[in-house]
């Protein structure tokens, strides 16, 4: 499985043959915009020029944060990094990204620089986060849908998500857990 860097690294080379322009290009474009904010500039490029979100958010993210291109602290493992003071959710962590990569599908990790996004080819299904030294939360998307046993409404907690997983030890996560899991992921397939 490739690495995060690898992957933009594969994105930044395919721009050309997938949008018609080079990434120095799509700054201009982005520069020429005079847009400043994240989620105007990748609407801009979705809506004006037909880019796919993926393409969008790559472009917006290195206009607005050039050294997402290198010069920064290279980090070899990005769990680590987001476990940073919280090494005693390790295991927790663990094994609630192993659910994840056991959901039946294509699953994106996308580390964010709190928490992991988790897509389907499509969207945003759910997120992985270590929230406090004591607790990991899995956000799920599932609109229409309502919570029970261990799921509950997210609330005020992230907006990105509809329903929150409130993770203290490796036994709550649980087969039950897992098919969550697996209908948010098939919810937004």
């Amino acid at each position: 499985m490739a690495t995060p860097e690898e992957m933009v690294q594969t994105m930044i080379a395919n721009l050309p043959e997938k949008t018609g322009k080079p990434l120095d290009e799509w700054l201009a474009v982005a520069k020429a915009s005079g847009l400043e904010k994240h989620g105007q500039i990748v609407k801009m490029l979705k809506e004006d020029h037909g880019m796919t979100h993926g393409y969008a958010n790559l472009v917006s993210q290195v206009y607005l944060k050039p050294e997402l291109l290198g010069g920064g602290p290279k980090v070899d493992n990005p769990d680590e990094a987001l476990l940073a003071g919280k090494e005693g959710l390790t295991e927790i962590f663990g094994k609630a990204k192993s659910m994840f990569e056991a959901i039946k599908g294509e699953v994106e990790f996308a580390y964010k620089k709190t928490y992991i996004s988790l897509r389907t080819p499509k969207k945003q299904f759910a997120l992985l986060q270590p929230s406090t030294k004591t607790r990991v939360d899995i956000g799920l998307n599932l609109k229409g849908i309502e919570p029970e046993g261990a799921v509950e409404a997210a609330g005020s907690w992230n907006s990105m998500v509809t329903h929150r997983i409130k993770v203290t030890s490796t036994a709550d996560l649980s087969s039950d857990i897992q098919a969550w899991l697996q209908r948010a992921y098939d919810e937004n397939a």
